[in-house]
């Protein structure tokens, strides 16, 4: 009876083994076939899209590193600022794109956006009550530990809402200069490309002056600093708030990440 009890115990236990999320160093690819992205920003960036079934099938080649510092299948929600309220985002389909186009390679997407925060709170020590965290701090935590393991291939940023209003937007363009500098210092990584996304572009809810200026320093970030790039966000809709996009358009985005990602990386090759 106890050698029967023994033997079943052993069977539940490898079946466990072989249904957790989470991977061991044993697994992950060699660190140079491991290629990370860091997703950061405010709540479009986290995703608040309505999330379905196949939002949770991952696929093979593309993991997260998820709250736990552990490394798991990437699945929609990716983040974890705002439990409640986290949903569907881009990060998954970029992720999905460029491991599809690189066969060899695996992608460790990195999350760690913060919904409804100023670029301000993205500097060294700063507490961020909303999301109970520290945006800047915990981004470089979660990057080095994830460098252990990958090479860091770029850094995704959507973010601008919460500086679009006077006398934050006049110095919008200083502060997000100072800090992809700042990232590309910290993480050592002075070539790698960094990408941010267009605000929404809704009719429902036109621009003030302050959000065009914010819009502009995101549009001009190619020509002023080096491997940078720009998505726009042209044609996509928002969920009904009139701020965050729906799911779809979270998808379509995410493959517009992926389509200036690759002719940034090309450049960045050459």
């Amino acid at each position: 009876m106890i050698m029967k009890c023994k033997r079943y115990f052993s069977l539940i236990l490898g079946f466990l083994c072989v249904q957790s999320p989470f991977l061991g160093a044993s697994e992950l690819p060699r660190k140079e076939n491991f290629h990370l992205f860091l997703l950061v920003g405010q709540s479009n960036m986290a995703g608040r899209g309505k999330v379905t079934p196949a939002d949770k099938k991952p696929h093979p080649r593309v993991l997260m590193l998820n709250k736990a510092g552990e490394w798991a299948p990437a699945a929609d929600p990716l983040h974890f600022d705002k439990p409640r309220m986290v949903g569907v985002g881009l990060g998954k389909t970029f992720g999905t794109i460029v491991a599809q186009k690189n066969p060899r390679v695996t992608v460790g997407l990195i999350p760690c956006a913060h919904g409804g925060s100023p670029i301000a709170v993205w500097q060294p020590g700063r507490y961020y009550k909303p999301t109970r965290g520290h945006p800047w701090d915990d981004a470089i935590k979660r990057a080095k530990l994830a460098m252990k393991a990958g090479t860091l291939k770029g850094i995704l940023w959507h973010q601008g809402e919460s500086d679009s209003k006077q006398g934050f937007a006049e110095v919008y363009e200083k502060n997000l200069h100072d800090l992809v500098s700042r990232f590309r210092k910290e993480l050592v990584v002075p070539q790698v490309p960094f990408i941010a996304g267009q605000m929404g572009v809704f009719k429902e809810r036109p621009w003030s002056d302050a959000k065009k200026r914010v819009d502009q320093v995101h549009r001009e970030l190619p020509m002023k600093i080096k491997n940078a790039g720009f998505v726009d966000s042209k044609g996509l809709s928002h969920k009904g708030d009139k701020v965050h996009f729906d799911a779809s358009s979270y998808r379509e985005f995410g493959r517009r990440y992926a389509d200036v990602f690759f002719k940034l990386a090309t450049s960045v090759s050459r």
